[in-house]
């Protein structure tokens, strides 16, 4: 039998043995953009219990209620089992996106919970909204540098990402209306910005409220999107919660989680997004997974009902504060001269660019094998940039370990400036700002 020719690969007209033989011969042209993050590669070492990691962003859990949590789950089943247990709705618990609507007002954000569909991690949101909007060959624009998981997204649905450089207020307007203006000039109009403005990850720099307003118009003007991923906002050491750019326009998509206020493994995340898109962004929910787990759903909605759930944000934020606070001082007293690193005023991360010609990914084997392990910087570039940065993560390690990662961190960066001048290679000149808040992505132009 001759299978006829498929109008879009009129090349392929039958299946041979061989092929059939070789799974990976019938793998979608999309896949080739799949590939394991730089990140992801590097947990299995990091995971060792001789390696102090300051790579992963992995909540501190130590200060949850798990006794009180434990009864709570146990009443769930035993009261409500059979619809906890049971499938559920394909845009997520009604109770439960009520009370997402709450959670968002704390930024500002007055929305319907009818346009609210919960999602398994809003990194599942990432991933349907990519979906949605971005064909092969579309643009994205994104900061430099990016959120590792938004470009593994990117990259699964063929977009391309042109980044725009950061400083230590954020994503820069003019830089921004530079791209757009350069891209409009070539006739592309970018389907979305992603933006993560608060408490960045990686750069852990916010984006100021004065320039918020601005970068909306900017998109309005080009007509592009504004996707708004948030999972770091009530996250703050200063006590200064930001208005949302949901907040100060209705067609923002924007993205939530309570991975980083509540606990990461129920993946339970949202997605508020304008009527227009809700139905479609339901049905894609719905062939990815059916429907997001009830269960966990109702575990979500029970602790936002009965606990102080505002009071174990503050906790957490206490916890992560301090641990900053080790963080930068480790930093101040160990890193060598030449060094650069953003101050976040809350979030998970910092962002230390290295003295010129040190190469943070090449160093990383022999940070490893120093018992210290990083994220380095070309991970969150879709274009390779990079190589002088690196991410430090301090949400999880206690102060003590984070003195100790950055103690040996510090020694292998000394060991690599001391090939350079081994070799002879010009000495990196020491900046007049040694410390504090700088441009996260000096590669990017």
């Amino acid at each position: 039998m001759t299978i006829p020719p498929s109008p879009h690969r009129p090349d392929v007209v039958e299946r041979t043995a061989a092929a059939a033989a070789a799974p990976t011969e019938r793998f979608a042209v999309r896949t080739q953009g799949m590939v394991a993050s730089e990140i992801r590669a590097l947990f299995a070492v990091a995971s060792r219990p001789e390696v102090v990691s300051l790579a992963g962003g992995m909540p501190n859990l130590a200060a949850l209620p798990l006794d009180t949590l434990s009864a709570e789950i146990g009443d769930l089943v035993a009261r409500e089992g059979q619809v906890a247990l049971q499938y559920g709705s394909a845009q997520g618990v009604p109770a439960l996106r009520e009370q997402i609507c709450d959670v968002m007002r704390e930024e500002g954000i007055e929305a319907d919970p009818n346009d609210v569909v919960v999602t398994v991690g809003s990194q599942m949101a990432l991933d349907l909204v990519t979906r949605l909007f971005c064909d092969p060959g579309d643009v994205v624009l994104a900061e430099g540098p990016s959120y590792v998981g938004a470009l593994g997204s990117f990259a699964a649905y063929q977009a391309r990402v042109v980044h725009v450089a950061m400083d230590a207020e954020g994503l820069v307007p003019e830089l921004l209306e530079e791209a757009l203006r350069t891209l409009a000039g070539r006739g592309i109009t970018p389907k979305f910005l992603y933006t993560i403005p608060n408490f960045h990850n990686p750069a852990g720099v916010t984006l100021a409220v004065s320039r918020r307003r601005r970068i909306l118009e900017l998109c309005a003007e080009y007509g592009v999107g504004v996707v708004e991923d948030n999972p770091y906002g009530l996250l703050g050491f200063s006590g200064t919660t930001y208005p949302a750019l949901r907040s100060m326009d209705r067609s923002v998509i924007y993205l939530g989680s309570f991975s980083k206020t509540f606990a990461s493994g129920l993946r339970v995340g949202w997605a508020l997004v304008p009527p227009a898109v809700r139905d479609r962004l339901v049905l894609a929910a719905e062939s990815a997974t059916l429907c997001p787990p009830s269960f966990t759903q109702m575990i979500v909605s029970r602790y936002l009902e009965k606990h102080d759930w505002r009071a174990q944000v503050k906790t957490f934020t206490e916890q992560y504060r301090e641990r900053r606070d080790a963080m930068l001082a480790a930093l101040e007293t160990h890193l060598p001269d030449g060094c650069t690193w953003t101050v976040p005023d809350g979030g998970f991360y910092v962002w230390v660019t290295l003295p010129e010609g040190v190469d943070a990914k090449a160093m990383l084997p022999r940070a490893v094998t120093a018992r210290v392990a990083y994220a380095s910087g070309t991970g969150f570039y879709a274009d390779g940039l990079g190589s002088r940065q690196l991410r430090l993560s301090y949400c999880y390690p206690t102060p003590e370990r984070i003195t100790e990662g950055v103690r040996r961190l510090a020694a292998v960066i000394e060991a690599e400036m001391d090939v350079r001048r081994t070799f002879g290679l010009p000495a990196a000149p020491a900046p007049e700002v040694r410390r504090g808040a700088h441009t996260p992505s000096p590669d990017t132009a």
